[in-house]
């Protein structure tokens, strides 16, 4: 019961936490991750309930005085925090190496029945290393990006002085750390900061189980040590925490387009069109670095010469049915009209069309694959 009112106070204040984020950052429409990330996360820990099976000559000694070789250890409300190194594929998937720390007092250790009531003493902490997987969520267009994740990877638990004395003065006591194969859950929430692309808040829930790990034990009486032997341990772990990621490879938007001044101005010469051609790999639709580049460059100078209208077109090779290359045109012209509006330009001036593979830039046969065929044109006018 008090590990769950725990978790449930923890999951209220990671949720205030987050909400108050929201409200006083600034987020940006959320993209991908690109390229190489760090992240580090602090927060409160809930180490579960775990059994304490004796082994060896502990288990022994207990069987042989009338006492039970099992017992159970609660744990204080303690701390875990992460450090990572990471890489997006710009695609929402990202793979990370992560190192991790979390520690607990001992709050009760019972059973071992007849042993009599215990006083309990100690702490558990563990370290490790794993290998993560995540998914962002941000196709979802929101500015806080859902993500989860799973990992695995070995973690090393370490019991310090973990012990329990009896009114007679008898002590079991358990020290030293033992290395397990370990796995992990993730889900969260990340809100990416405006004023410095690549720079974003994160929210996790995370839940770390090894195998069980097996440390030295002994039994005490006075100053005398009458058994050794082991003890197994569960470990299941809870962590609520808040974090920085900062990734090295984000676009940065352009600077906005200077205020107008009030004092009329001279009527301008109509502006030449131009046009930008933003190309495709086969049967994607997702943007490029080099796709982005050439939209930013667009973006720049639609407030540069003054553009009244911005046509957006999509295009496809003849690669597939006329149907589908219909409906790929139109998603790769809504990419590049996202990220038009992303980069500041106004939603209202642009016009979005798809042409699928009607209006090819290479004339071919049905069925060829033409690398210059998937496009998309932007014209400022």
């Amino acid at each position: 019961m008090q590990f769950r009112t725990s978790l449930l106070s923890g999951v209220a204040l990671a949720s205030v936490a987050l909400a108050s984020v929201s409200l006083t950052a600034t987020g940006a429409l959320a993209q991908p991750v690109t390229g190489v990330y760090l992240g580090a996360g602090a927060g409160v820990n809930f180490l579960q309930e775990s059994d304490l099976d004796t082994q060896g000559g502990v288990a022994r000694f207990l069987r042989g005085n009338g006492v039970g070789t099992s017992g159970q250890a609660e744990f204080d409300t303690g701390f875990a925090g992460v450090v990572s190194l990471g890489y997006g594929f710009g695609n929402g998937v990202r793979a990370e190496v992560e190192g991790n720390f979390r520690s607990n007092e001992v709050d009760k250790l019972s059973g071992y029945s007849g042993f009599g009531p215990l006083r309990s003493g100690g702490t558990a902490r563990s370290y490790g290393a794993m290998f993560n997987a995540f998914f962002d969520f941000h196709q979802l267009g929101l500015p806080v990006v859902p993500y989860i994740g799973a990992g695995i990877g070995y973690v090393w638990t370490d019991y310090d002085s973990v012990r329990a004395t009896a009114a007679n003065g008898g002590r079991i006591s358990i020290d030293g750390s033992d290395a397990q194969f370990a796995y992990q859950g993730i889900a969260g929430l990340s809100l990416p900061i405006s004023a410095l692309p690549g720079l974003a808040l994160t929210a996790e829930y995370r839940f770390l189980g090894t195998l069980q790990p097996e440390m030295d034990a002994s039994i005490r009486f006075g100053g005398t040590t009458v058994a050794r032997g082991k003890v197994e341990a569960d470990n299941y772990n809870h962590s609520l925490m808040l974090g920085l990621r900062y990734a090295f490879n984000q676009p940065v938007p352009p600077a906005p387009a200077p205020v107008p001044v009030a004092a009329p101005a001279p009527a301008a010469a109509p502006a030449p069109t131009r046009t930008y051609l933003v190309f495709f790999d086969f049967d994607r639709a997702d943007l490029t670095d080099r796709a982005r580049q050439i939209i930013a460059e667009a973006a720049q100078n639609s407030g540069r010469v003054q553009a009244t209208r911005i046509e957006v077109a999509g295009h496809a090779d003849r690669s597939g049915s006329p149907q589908y290359n219909q409906r790929l045109s139109q998603r790769r012209a809504d990419a590049v009209a996202a990220e038009l509006v992303r980069l500041g330009v106004a939603r209202s001036a642009i016009s979005v069309q798809a042409f699928g593979e009607s209006r090819p830039l290479v004339p071919t046969a049905d069925g060829v694959r033409e690398p210059q065929n998937r496009r998309v044109e932007i014209v400022l006018r």
